[in-house]
């Protein structure tokens, strides 16, 4: 029990296995501040960390305060390709059966949640909360998990809402209000070696609101190995005022410039971009840049209406290094 009142709180971790229980609830009442000290935490560390628990359920209304504001001048890692990590807000290690429900995160000094190697893991009424200039901190990162389930969460930050990297199966998140941010993503993928694959994940019932992106695929070029995403699924997604709403980039780089660039080695297939509607704010609506190496296969894009913003002209697509399908509504029209 963590009762209300406002606390000043070092890096915790609360580790398992614990042995003869089937269930272990923190209930968090309280508003937790992290030390802005940065010289107490690990490289990549979550401030608050459980791992390797099995029955844990995190709930109660309470808050994860990063203090990020002092921290974020000294995040290098939208420039600097061996930058030194940040501490997550809150971060859970191989757990398995989790329920994270009614929490709040804010001004996290780099992911505000993180889930690595878990199993079986629910997260509903989440908020979090971060200016929308804030680097790195993204809402929701999830990374070699399965069986992972997020729903009715409001999430408004400086980076991804949520960001699906290597090695995740089963994914599926639901009534998510994302605002402001760079939208919901996969990846960045393939930017190392030996990389898990990404299969089944569904993202359906959301809303972008002032987005820089609204659903996207990023991966890098010039990728060390193989790798792949496939059987995903994006449907009922409403767009308000997004840059890009829908977008597959396959030559993704972050920084200013990048070394001399062979073709990503991210294999995508399956993907269905269903009942996408809503209004953008550039003319591109819908990109899709494929791998010349290994293009894209069996992209589907159904019932997709989306209207430039400011309603002078129609949208349009891009496509390079795939041949998209096509059904239903389509504005923007399909590529040439």
């Amino acid at each position: 029990m963590i009762p209300k009142g406002t606390y000043l709180v070092g890096p915790l971790k609360f580790a398992g296995p614990c042995e003869n229980v089937s269930k272990i609830i923190v209930h968090m009442k309280g508003y937790l501040k992290a030390t802005t000290n940065l010289f107490k935490y690990g490289d990549g560390a979550g401030w608050v960390e459980f791992r390797w628990i099995e029955g844990l359920a995190l709930t109660g209304g309470g808050t994860f305060d990063g203090q990020g504001a002092k921290a974020w001048p000294y995040n290098s890692c939208s420039t600097d390709f061996n930058c030194k990590l940040l501490p997550t807000n809150v971060k859970f290690l191989a757990m398995n059966r989790t329920i994270v429900r009614g929490i709040t995160s804010v001004n996290s000094k780099f992911f505000h949640m993180a889930l690595v190697e878990c199993k079986n893991f629910k997260g509903s009424k989440i908020k979090i909360s971060a200016p929308a200039d804030s680097p790195n901190t993204d809402g929701i990162h999830i990374q070699r998990s399965s069986g992972v389930y997020f729903s009715r969460s409001l999430i408004g930050t400086g980076d991804d809402c949520i960001s699906i990297g290597q090695g995740n199966s089963q994914v599926t998140i639901t009534s998510i209000s994302c605002g402001p941010g760079h939208g919901i993503s996969v990846g960045s993928l393939g930017r190392y070696k030996d990389e898990g694959d990404v299969s089944g994940l569904v993202v359906r019932d959301c809303t972008m609101i002032g987005t820089s992106n609204g659903i996207r695929i990023k991966t890098w070029a010039n990728s060390p190995g193989r790798s792949a995403a496939t059987n995903m699924t994006f449907e009922n997604i409403n767009m308000e005022n997004v840059t890009n709403p829908i977008i597959i980039d396959q030559a993704y780089c972050p920084f200013a410039s990048c070394t001399p660039m062979g073709p990503s080695q991210v294999k995508l297939s399956d993907i269905y971009f269903k009942k996408i509607k809503g209004t953008s704010l550039s003319a591109v609506a819908v990109a899709l840049e494929c791998s010349k190496g290994i293009p894209c296969q069996d992209i589907y894009l159904e019932d997709v209406h989306l209207e430039l913003a400011t309603g002078e002209k129609q949208v349009t697509s891009t496509c390079k290094n795939v041949r998209a399908k096509y059904i239903g509504t389509q504005i923007p029209p399909p590529c040439a």
